[in-house]
């Protein structure tokens, strides 16, 4: 009896696994190539010439593309590599301006506790946000064209589309208020000559502008009676001055920097004034030099308008590219395989 028990367990254990077995084959079968069974449940991988078309598959099956590769064509690999070492140039000309903009905010401790409510005033965040938009911005397209991703493609060219808007509308704001702005630099310029000694940043763009045009003051060299240091009213050293940067030559034996190369000018004749410091006001000498080189900021604007323009033109081109590679290998139908419908109720979902 026992012996009987056992062989009857042992053929039955042996049918369940034979069953399980061939429950596994019938499983995986489907997903592999049946050459020569063109209409068997599960139609063949077709990457190697059988033909096979997603769009005329019989009802309850269904297929996929596996490939994300694109075979694009020569020109469009050369439109690719170009994309990527142009907005490669560009995002690293846009790093060094960010940190060019984060190392003056940190050299002159911007970002202190102290001195972070006067972050917005500060002309190093400037550099600091365009270096952070073109950087971003190149390094957007670069990848998109290194992984031929059309997502990071379109985010790049609608992100230039928009800067060229931008640059455009603000150009014509600037031309059309230019009385205003005018007005409002003048205004500006007299707070940064009454802060002088108060607001290291308005010292240091004063001192820029004012040795860059060669000027001093906001309409001319009078205007700096109305600091209170350099009043001549006032009982410190700087009485009747002017800074050194109003100074033909600031510097004393044409090496040494004289910081009180300025000092007293307000008490002297106009005449005997121009001898020693620039008259002129820097508005005044602001407006002759935008004047004088009208055409070369239209030049550089332009250019700036090119490149961008140059950058969405290579974005568009490689987009088109992946287009048409896309529709040919789906055309080829490469990388797609059937999946039936048998499959799918046993749980084959992708």
């Amino acid at each position: 009896m026992a012996k009987k028990l056992f062989t009857f367990s042992r053929t039955f254990l042996q049918g369940l696994s034979f069953r399980d077995k061939k429950k596994r084959n019938d499983e995986t079968s489907a997903l592999l190539p049946k050459a020569g069974n063109p209409d068997a449940q599960g139609s063949p991988l077709n990457s190697k010439g059988e033909e096979t078309d997603c769009h005329s598959k019989e009802k309850g099956q269904w297929c996929f593309s596996q490939s994300s590769h694109h075979h694009l064509d020569s020109l469009s690999r050369c439109v690719k590599y170009l994309t990527l070492v142009w907005n490669l140039a560009f995002s690293i000309v846009g790093l060094v301006i960010l940190a060019i903009g984060i190392w003056g905010l940190s050299d002159k401790e911007s970002l202190a506790n102290e001195q972070i409510t006067h972050l917005g005033s500060d002309p190093m965040l400037f550099f600091v946000l365009a270096g952070l938009a073109a950087s971003a911005m190149s390094l957007l397209g670069c990848t998109g064209a290194l992984i031929e991703n059309t997502c990071l493609l379109k985010i790049f060219s609608a992100g230039i589309i928009t800067f060229v808007v931008l640059e455009i509308v603000g150009g014509i704001i600037l031309f059309s208020l230019r009385n205003q702005i005018k007005a409002s630099l003048q205004n500006s310029l007299m707070v940064a000559v009454q802060r002088y000694q108060d607001d290291l940043d308005l010292q240091f763009i004063m001192d820029e502008i004012q040795t860059g045009l060669q000027c001093c003051g906001v309409e001319s060299y009078l205007d700096w009676k109305t600091n209170l240091y350099f009043n001549c009213s006032s009982p410190g050293v700087q009485a009747c001055g002017v800074p050194a940067s109003c100074c033909l030559d600031p510097r004393e034996n044409g090496t040494i920097p004289n910081s009180q190369c300025g000092f007293g000018a307000l008490a002297l004749e106009e005449f005997v004034a121009q001898s020693t410091i620039y008259l002129g006001g820097c508005v005044p000498q602001l407006s002759r030099w935008l004047n004088n080189h009208t055409g070369a900021i239209a030049s550089y604007f332009v250019f700036l308008i090119l490149i961008e323009v140059g950058s969405l033109l290579l974005a568009t081109k490689l987009l088109a590219g992946i287009a048409f590679a896309t529709t040919q290998d789906d055309s080829r139908g490469e990388g797609t395989f059937w999946l039936s419908s048998d499959h799918r109720q046993r749980g084959f979902y992708y």
